[in-house]
């Protein structure tokens, strides 16, 4: 049993890095069984082809890239004391990705959507940004029952935060690729919590 995880963790690690670099239709089995080091027989052994293989590639990838983005929510917004403050260090840390493979393969992902199985999409959704999504507005519904934002639908919410405070820097640099200074980020985010703050204030 160690053998076969040892061999299925080489080729998804081999996958990772074929897809991310090559996106998913110019990928092949071959290139992938070369940079895992093993044959495409023992790829097969373990998936049925380059589809399921790539499904299993990016849900893998997204969940652990969603735990990351989550464990910094909760550490940020768990039990905040300035709200405007937690959502500003939510905010810059949140756009800038901290998986640069992974976000690689987002990219390729946008490139190809047409061409990628719907299966694979729907998977990488739910295991990763429709995660992180339902867990921020998860804490936005908790700062609403505190009467620290006013009511409202959480999840509308959390993608009006994100887009307002991340969603300039992460079309900027591209996820990461072209990355922004420090300083700029900072500005960006806490700009976007600004006007997420004024649209979603308690009333008085």
């Amino acid at each position: 049993m160690p053998r076969l995880d040892e061999k299925r963790r080489a080729i998804l690690r081999g996958a990772l890095t074929v897809f991310a670099r090559e996106g998913y239709a110019r990928a092949s089995i071959d290139q992938i069984a070369r940079e895992a080091g093993v044959s495409t027989r023992t790829i097969y052994n373990h998936v049925a082809d380059k589809a399921a293989l790539f499904q299993t590639v990016i849900q893998e990838s997204a969940a652990r890239v969603a735990q990351t983005q989550i464990e910094a929510m909760d550490a940020t917004l768990g039990e905040p004391g300035d709200l405007r403050e937690a959502l500003a260090a939510f905010a810059r840390g949140h756009a800038v990705p901290t998986d640069p493979e992974h976000f690689a393969l987002v990219r390729q992902v946008q490139a190809e959507v047409g061409h990628i199985p719907a299966e694979a999409l729907e998977a990488w959704q739910d295991t990763g940004p429709r995660r992180v999504q339902s867990v921020l507005a998860g804490h936005l519904a908790r700062f609403m029952a505190e009467g620290r934002l006013r009511e409202a639908d959480a999840h509308r919410a959390a993608r009006h935060l994100v887009l307002l405070a991340a969603g300039e820097v992460t079309s900027r640099s591209f996820h990461g690729a072209l990355p922004l200074p420090e300083q700029e980020v900072a500005a960006i985010a806490e700009d976007g919590v600004d006007v997420f703050l004024r649209a979603y204030a308690p009333p008085r």
